[in-house]
């Protein structure tokens, strides 16, 4: 067995056929290929509609809602090939990029690899990134203090790390977990995914440590089609689908599990100065938006109300500040 591709299920079985759908018949026929499906008690029809069209699936039942990491991990204890596939429900698949991407990977000395994620209309998103010391790029999604922080990174030239249209094989610090193509040999020494994470940022936190293994890179030439976010959007009846909005639930658990990144990868007081950040940028994009609104003779009402929706959201992580800066085990499932 040369590949083993896990997808992880959660109410998603209408994406799932439709990237099964999308595959060639000779990738979904070839025997040294599993495809492994992970369900994370969804309790509806998904297992029967996608097992009757496409009986060559592997099916496992988590029995409860176990995430990402811990749902992949049991994916990738039952799988038998010599390199795994991490694949999101919401992608859809073009002719020859799986199979490149392996056979790449296979004569290669990288321990992984990911592809050109694309939208729809096959125009580029962001496939992977470069770690910036303490994830300080987090900041960036903050109201106001956010810009303010970049304009300054920006004055002294700082690169941006993410990787928006990768070259053809381009060196990077971690991959989008929509399309990660993993060696066993590189899982052995480094261990799976921590099972701390629910959601969001577990890849990042998994590619650190892969990364003391080898290199990882992008293949920019192979592409695959992620309709991004749109199964957690569904799931959760999120206000977007985007990885920028910190504002609700979805976003809580975002900023939960990126704050667990940070202190996993770089420490406590990293940890810290971003929870500072995040903390000051409340009464900063307040006292903002009260100026500019009332120099435009606007109403300031809404905005002041998703301010205070991201000030709830902010306190929710210090209630949690104790048991993420003891790093005992523990799992932040916060949606």
């Amino acid at each position: 067995m040369q590949l083993s591709i896990i997808i992880v299920n959660y109410k998603s079985s209408g994406f799932i056929c439709d990237c099964l759908a999308s595959a060639d018949p000779h990738l979904l026929a070839n025997i040294q290929i599993e495809w492994i499906v992970v369900d994370n008690d969804s309790q509806d029809d998904s297992k029967t509609s996608i097992c009757t069209k496409f009986p060559f699936v592997q099916w496992i039942d988590m029995k409860y809602n176990a995430g990402f990491a811990r749902a992949n991990n049991e994916g990738i204890r039952k799988s038998k090939g010599a390199v795994v596939l991490l694949l999101n429900p919401d992608t859809l698949l073009i002719n020859g990029s799986i199979e490149t991407c392996l056979s790449r990977l296979l004569i290669s000395n990288h321990v992984a690899c990911g592809v050109q994620l694309v939208h729809k209309d096959l125009s580029p998103q962001f496939s992977g990134s470069n770690f910036m010391k303490g994830g300080l790029n987090h900041l960036m999604t903050l109201p106001y203090w956010g810009s303010l922080l970049k304009k300054v990174a920006l004055f002294f030239n700082t690169t941006t790390p993410s990787v928006l249209h990768a070259q053809s094989e381009q060196l990077i610090d971690w991959v989008s977990g929509a399309f990660l193509m993993v060696k066993k040999s590189a899982i052995e020494n480094a261990g799976m995914m921590d099972e701390d994470f629910f959601l969001y940022a577990e890849e990042v936190e998994w590619c650190s440590r892969l990364r003391k293994q080898g290199s990882i890179c992008i293949y920019g030439d192979l592409q695959i089609i992620h309709l991004i976010g749109a199964t957690i959007q569904e799931a959760t009846s999120a206000q977007d689908n985007s990885y920028e909005n910190i504002y609700d639930k979805k976003g809580f658990q975002l900023m939960v599990s990126n704050h667990v990144r940070i202190r996993k990868q770089y420490g406590v007081v990293w940890f810290l100065f971003q929870l500072l950040n995040f903390t000051w940028a409340v009464p900063f994009a307040m006292c903002y938006t009260l100026i500019e609104n009332l120099l435009q003779l606007k109403s300031p009402v809404a905005a002041l109300k998703q301010y205070w929706a991201l000030g709830k959201n902010v306190l929710g992580v210090w209630e949690l500040a104790p048991t993420i800066i003891v790093g005992k085990p523990h799992f932040y499932k916060c949606i």
